[in-house]
């Protein structure tokens, strides 16, 4: 069983069904016992990062997330859950984030008539082979929503990056842990491969 870890913020319904049309049984849940027994977690996020730390506290869900890393279970971050893994962000801030990771989450800089946020569909380009793009095409598109993005102190852990003014950091990985700024659950035929990827055999 996925769970879908529930802090009050996200999209996710969105998330859930899209598991289900993929073949994989999950839930959403922010129980510590349920998050525990599961196989795999998701940690989803829409909104701002002081809030979701917030929340995260608020429900008791900051150590059962580092166990569930520290685990070895697959572990995947969507949108603010790739952000709230590392230790700072700058929204509203600067607040602490989970410190799973180091490095910092910054605003995207003005100019060169780029709207913010960052907004639609955007090319990914996976630096080292990736077993969750396995069956992913080149240089896929999907889908972003934000105006923040991470800036890892690890070169090593980047696995994907997007070019929006400048190239950013689209998704990194390090061993069971991978978490991606893009939406796959918004992001069509390639973000559905990448989820059934993550859930392994249904």
């Amino acid at each position: 069983m996925i769970a879908i870890i529930d802090y009050g913020m996200g999209n996710l319904r969105s998330i859930h069904k899209a598991f289900e049309h993929v073949g994989h049984p999950a839930c959403v849940t922010r129980s510590p016992a349920v998050i525990a027994d599961a196989t795999h977690v998701v940690l989803p996020g829409v909104g701002a990062f002081p809030d979701c730390m917030r929340n995260l506290e608020r429900f008791g869900l900051i150590d059962p997330i580092h166990r569930a890393v520290r685990s070895g279970k697959p572990f995947l971050g969507i949108c603010l859950g790739l952000q709230l893994l590392f230790t700072e962000g700058e929204e509203f801030g600067p607040h602490p984030g989970l410190a799973l990771l180091k490095g910092r989450v910054v605003r995207f800089p003005g100019g060169a008539g780029l709207k913010i946020p960052h907004m639609g569909w955007n090319r990914v380009k996976p630096i080292r082979p990736l077993t969750l793009f396995r069956g992913i095409a080149g240089e896929a598109y999907f889908y972003f929503v934000h105006s923040y993005y991470v800036m890892p102190e690890d070169a090593s852990i980047v696995a994907t990056t997007t070019r929006y003014g400048i190239d950013f950091v689209s998704s990194i990985q390090q061993e069971n842990l991978f978490a991606c700024q893009f939406h796959p659950e918004k992001s069509q035929a390639a973000g559905l491969a990448l989820l059934r990827t993550f859930g392994g055999p249904p």
